[in-house]
C-alpha cells in the first residue's frame, strides 16, 4: 500500500476564526450601532452590503446545523414541535426557529433578533421559514426574491426576461431597504460586494477542481468546514481573500503530492448534506478502508459556481466588473443562476448529469447517497439519481438519515450498510 505524505492545512485556524467572527459580529452588531439581517445561504447577500460596513448577516442553514450540534439543540427541537410544526419540515429551519422560541443563541445569551430579513426563493421551504421567523421576531420587515425562473444553462436558456425578472426584484428590494433602514445605498460598495461574491465562489470551485488529483489533497469532512464560510458571508473581502489563499495552498499541496489521508485506496463521492451528528463515519472509512470522499455536488456546488462545458463540470470564470447599479444586479443574478444546487429543483436528470461528470472527472470508485429526511429539497430525485449512476457504471448505495436531527439517525445501521458496501467494492475489484 502506498503511503502518502500528509500535513495540516496552514489556513485552518483562519477558517475557524472567520466562522467565530461571523456569529460574534452578528450578536454584537447593535452594540456598534450596526444592523443585523437574516436570510438563507442562497440569499443575495451582496445587496445589504450597500447599506454600509456595519451590516451583519446570520445565515440560516449553517446556524441551524450549529444549533443541532450544540447543547441547546434538543431544547430547540422540542420547542418548535410543541408549537405544532411538523417533524418532516426542514431540520435546519426547525433548529433555527426553535432557537428563537427558547430565546437562546448558540454562542450564549438571548437570541439576537434581526432588523430585517432578505431571502431568496428557490427551495420550497425558504420563504415560509423566514416568514415564520419574521413573525416570531416581532413582524420585522421582510424581503423575498424569487429566483425560480426555470432551469439555468445548459438545460435552459439564460434569457433577458429571466434576468430582468430577478433584477427588477433586486432593485425594488434596494429601494425598500433604504426606506426601512433610513440609510443611503452605496452603489460602489455594492459593486465591490458583487465582485467579492464571484471571487469567493469562483475560487472555492477552483479549489474543488484540485481534488481531481491523486492523491486527493482534501477530504470531504475537511471541506465541510471550508465551504461554510461562503454560506456565511461570501460577499465580504475577508471571505473572498480567504478562498484565494485556500486555493493557493491546496494547489501547492497538489504540486508537492500532499494527501488528505496517507492510505488513499478508494475514492468515494456523496450527494447532499451529511448527517452532521455522524461525521465520524468519514473518519472510519478513511482509517479502515483507505477511502477518501473527494466531495460531492453539494459540497462543491452549494457555494461554488460551476457550468457544464462539453459534458465536463468546470468552475465558471468571473464575469466582468459592472459599472452601474442595474449592471451589478444583472451580473449578480446571472452568476447565481449557474449555482449547481438549483437545477435539480426542476429535474433529477440535471443532478444526475452533473454527478456522473464529477464521478468521471474526480475518478470515483463508488457513490454514497443520503436519503435525507431533514431536507426534502436535497432528497428530491435521489432514487432516480441512484439508478442513473448505476447505469453509468458507478457502484452506489443509499442510507436514510437527517442532516440536523439526530433522532432520525441510526448510526450503527448506517455504519453497517456503508461497510457492507465497501466490502462489496473490495470483493469486486480486489484490495488495492
Amino acid at each position: 500500500m502506498t503511503g502518502y505524505k500528509t500535513e495540516p492545512l496552514k489556513c485552518w485556524q483562519k477558517a475557524k476564526e472567520l466562522r467565530q467572527k461571523h456569529y460574534t459580529d452578528y450578536a454584537r452588531a447593535h452594540e456598534k450601532g450596526g444592523l443585523r439581517w437574516a436570510g438563507g445561504a442562497w440569499s443575495f447577500d451582496a445587496i445589504p452590503e450597500g447599506l454600509g460596513p456595519d451590516v451583519y448577516p446570520l445565515s440560516g442553514e449553517p446556524y441551524g446545523a450549529t444549533v443541532s450540534l450544540s447543547p441547546i439543540g434538543p431544547e430547540a427541537l422540542k420547542a418548535v414541535e410543541r408549537q405544532g410544526y411538523a417533524r418532516d419540515i426542514c431540520a435546519y429551519a426547525r433548529n433555527y426557529l426553535g432557537s428563537i422560541l427558547i430565546d437562546k443563541y448558540v454562542l450564549g445569551g438571548p437570541f439576537p433578533k434581526a432588523d430585517f430579513i432578505l431571502q431568496t426563493h428557490m427551495c420550497c421551504t425558504h420563504v415560509k421559514w423566514y416568514q415564520t421567523a419574521a413573525e416570531l421576531e416581532g413582524n420585522i420587515p421582510s424581503f423575498f426574491i424569487d429566483a425560480s425562473v426555470g432551469p439555468p444553462p445548459p438545460w435552459g436558456e439564460l434569457t433577458d426576461a429571466k434576468l430582468e425578472y430577478i433584477v427588477g426584484q433586486m432593485l425594488d428590494t434596494i429601494e425598500n431597504l433604504q426606506k426601512v433602514t433610513g440609510r443611503t445605498f452605496d452603489v460602489e460598495r455594492f459593486i465591490d460586494a458583487v465582485m467579492y461574491d464571484m471571487k469567493s465562489t469562483h475560487f472555492w470551485a477552483k479549489t474543488c477542481e484540485l481534488n481531481q488529483a491523486v492523491p486527493a489533497p482534501l477530504d470531504e469532512k475537511t471541506m465541510y468546514s471550508l465551504y461554510v464560510l461562503a454560506t456565511l458571508h461570501r460577499s465580504c473581502a475577508e471571505v473572498a481573500d480567504f478562498y484565494v489563499e485556500l486555493y493557493g495552498e491546496v494547489k501547492d499541496r497538489v504540486d508537492r503530492g500532499i494527501a488528505a489521508i496517507p492510505n488513499e485506496r478508494w475514492r468515494l463521492m456523496t450527494d447532499s448534506q451529511p448527517p452532521w451528528g455522524f461525521l465520524q463515519l468519514w473518519t472510519d472509512l478513511a482509517e479502515k478502508y483507505g477511502a477518501v470522499s473527494i466531495g460531492s455536488l453539494y459540497t462543491f456546488g452549494l457555494e461554488g459556481i460551476f457550468e457544464m462545458k462539453d459534458g465536463d463540470f468546470v468552475a465558471k470564470e468571473i464575469l466582468p466588473k459592472p459599472a452601474t447599479l442595474e449592471e451589478a444586479c444583472r451580473v449578480l443574478a446571472e452568476w447565481n443562476l449557474y449555482r449547481p444546487q438549483w437545477p435539480h429543483f426542476f429535474s433529477p436528470r440535471y443532478k444526475s448529469d452533473m454527478m456522473i461528470a464529477i464521478a468521471r472527472q474526480w475518478k470515483v470508485d463508488g457513490v454514497i447517497l443520503h436519503l435525507n429526511r431533514g431536507c426534502e429539497g436535497s432528497a428530491m430525485g435521489v432514487p432516480e439519481n441512484r439508478l442513473d449512476l448505476l447505469e453509468a457504471g458507478y457502484p452506489t448505495i443509499a442510507f436514510e438519515g437527517s442532516m440536523a436531527d439526530t433522532r432520525d439517525m441510526d448510526r450503527e445501521g448506517i455504519r453497517e450498510r456503508v461497510e457492507a458496501f465497501m466490502d462489496m467494492l473490495q470483493a469486486q475489484k480486489g484490495r488495492r
